[in-house]
């Protein structure tokens, strides 16, 4: 900071939205009760955590959600999933964690069945998998058993259609990407820096 003494703060990106945390003075109520930070603000020498994923994702799923989205599947446990699962939280949305491997609070790829399928019809991808340049990789999730009334997320917004978005589209599903996430987190961040 000494370095560069105009300095408002900055944001964080995976994978250290949850390591940040052990550098910080502040943190917000959000960033306490998720234990992930996007968004540092520097104030009188102290580094400020924050979450604007919070707000960026909220705000671009509402519009998508229809009655029947009450149960969603979350792709990823990293720091991009706990602010998923933070709104999920808020909005009164169950959902199940899915993972590479199964743990205490998830489920493996290879767990997900038709049932399973037909009743989380709201899946989000919080995974770097599909992102520019491995465009190719997707999450390992059985697309042959989505539906018109699923709606698939990205948070990955490079390539604007992931594999996963291309595949759920392919199957009728609703899909979206991360670009509105993304400007509407900046914003907050502007916001925040600027306060």
């Amino acid at each position: 900071m000494q370095q560069y003494p105009d300095l408002c703060g900055f944001n964080i990106t995976i994978p250290h939205k949850k390591d940040i945390i052990s550098r910080l003075s502040v943190l917000s109520e959000v960033v306490s009760a998720m234990g992930a930070c996007n968004c540092v603000r520097i104030r009188n020498g102290q580094l400020e955590g924050f979450n604007t994923d919070v707000l960026g994702f909220e705000s671009s799923l509402k519009p998508f959600l229809k009655p029947y989205h009450r149960q969603a599947l979350v792709l990823g446990t990293g720091g991009a999933a706990a602010a998923v699962q933070y709104v999920l939280k808020q909005l009164q949305i169950p959902f199940v964690q899915v993972s590479r491997k199964a743990g205490p609070d998830s489920i493996a790829y290879e767990q997900l069945d038709a049932a399973l399928l037909a009743s989380h019809q709201l899946i989000i991808n919080t995974t770097p998998l599909g992102m520019y340049p491995n465009t190719a990789a997707c999450p390992a999730i059985p697309y042959t058993l989505l539906t018109p009334e699923h709606h698939l997320y990205d948070l990955i917004y490079n390539p604007a259609e992931t594999r996963f978005l291309q595949l759920g589209r392919e199957a009728g599903a609703t899909i979206q990407n991360g670009e509105e996430m993304l400007v509407l987190q900046a914003e907050e961040s502007w916001r925040i820096w600027n306060e």
